[in-house]
């Protein structure tokens, strides 16, 4: 596809070693795993030994230090090339709690063997099922007695435990009732799940429309080391805030990816069929809709780095992050759509990828914020208007 400047033809020398790697997994290897309901594990051994999965840790402990504009565009080229890079994003963006806030002792103790591949830390545990992104009204408590913590309660939609040995967990400490603010009172905790999982916590799979491995999780009793706690007790609310920024720009390079394959798969589809002794591709009715989405990729791509830019420079980026997540997702799911109408009846066969394409990049309108969250926080912080929930 013909590309103009800025954008996507960023990092050139980064991209073609991230297409170097992801050629030797290819529509086969996906369909198999998705079919399998299975996990890419050859395809995240390979990034993790590549190093690209580290790319946000700091070289101090064995990381590559780049900013969170490469790191975008290694999300952004798996999911390009016709991987998922759900299946492993949570390496990339989970250590920043601990990063950002844990001590010297913790980073010490988790970075260098986070970043070599041999801890993963690719879960996070905050939803619950009655309180879904009212994430100040979770109930699962962590109940400090003596050197550890006693945590009881449920979480839902928690992403790779299967594949995880490390886990964030955001739970209350202080009763609501004794806070002067709701936000208040929350702690974060990193979870040993080699120690936890059948010893106080237990994992139930969700069977959803994506192959994407994510669980209930219940809590009864497990006993975490005071020594787990990221930061300080009842700041853990803001220390999530602080790193969704990075998570929602990630995201949104991951459907910059998405959009650019059903771009790039529709025209060359419409290049190709011949209906009436003509290329579809010849009539507006096809071409257009294929243009509209090259379009509004291209203004979701500058967003995207506009919020990078902003995040690598330590300067303020919450809105810029969430409309990069709100046009990426948005842009995608209608290059998706595009992309199915095109194919026709071909594009729901499994052989043509599209089908699979089209339902990964579907749950970015719903996670990891819904495009409903994100319209409430633009309208409120950044045109003034009155808090709608």
């Amino acid at each position: 596809m013909t590309r103009g400047p800025g954008g996507s033809d960023r990092f050139p020398e980064l991209r073609e070693a991230l297409r170097d790697l992801t050629a030797g997994f290819d529509s086969s290897y996906w369909q198999r795993i998705d079919h399998e309901r299975g996990y890419p594990e050859a395809f995240v051994d390979a990034l993790t030994k590549a190093g690209w999965l580290a790319a946000l840790i700091p070289a101090d402990y064995g990381g590559s230090g780049l900013g969170l504009a490469e790191a975008s565009a290694i999300m952004e080229e798996i999911n390009r090339s016709g991987g998922n890079a759900g299946a492993c994003h949570g390496q990339m963006y989970n250590m920043g709690t601990l990063l950002r806030h844990g001590s010297d002792a913790q980073k010490r103790a988790y970075l260098p063997s986070i970043a070599s591949g041999e801890l993963r830390l690719q879960s996070m545990a905050v939803t619950e099922p009655t309180t879904g992104t009212d994430t100040t009204r979770i109930t699962t408590v962590a109940e400090k007695r003596g050197d550890v913590y006693v945590v009881s309660g449920q979480k839902v939609w928690i992403s790779r435990i299967q594949h995880s040995d490390l886990m964030i967990l955001l739970a209350r400490t202080t009763p609501v009732a004794e806070v002067a603010r709701k936000a208040d009172g929350l702690s974060i905790f990193v979870v040993d799940l080699r120690d936890a999982i059948g010893r106080g916590m237990t994992v139930r799979p969700i069977a959803n429309m994506v192959n994407h491995e994510t669980n209930e999780v219940f809590f009864d009793g497990l006993e975490v080391p005071a020594a787990n706690l990221i930061g300080e007790e009842g700041k853990g609310f803001r220390y999530l805030l602080d790193g969704l920024n990075a998570e929602r720009v990630l995201i949104a390079a991951e459907c910059i990816g998405d959009g650019w394959w059903f771009v790039e798969h529709a025209r060359d589809y419409a290049n190709d069929r011949v209906v009436f002794d003509r290329p579809i591709g010849r009539n507006q009715g096809v071409q257009f809709p294929i243009a509209e989405s090259y379009i509004e990729l291209r203004a979701a791509d500058l967003m995207r780095y506009r919020a990078c830019d902003l995040f690598d420079a330590h300067e303020s980026c919450g809105a810029e992050a969430n409309m990069a997540k709100y046009l990426a997702a948005k842009a995608s799911f209608e290059a998706a759509n595009v992309c199915l109408q095109t194919h026709g009846g071909f594009g729901f066969a499994a052989e043509y990828d599209v089908e699979r394409k089209f339902r990964e990049t579907r749950l970015y309108q719903v996670a990891p914020i819904s495009t409903n969250l994100i319209l409430a926080y633009v309208a409120e912080h950044v045109l003034g208007l009155p808090r709608s929930y």
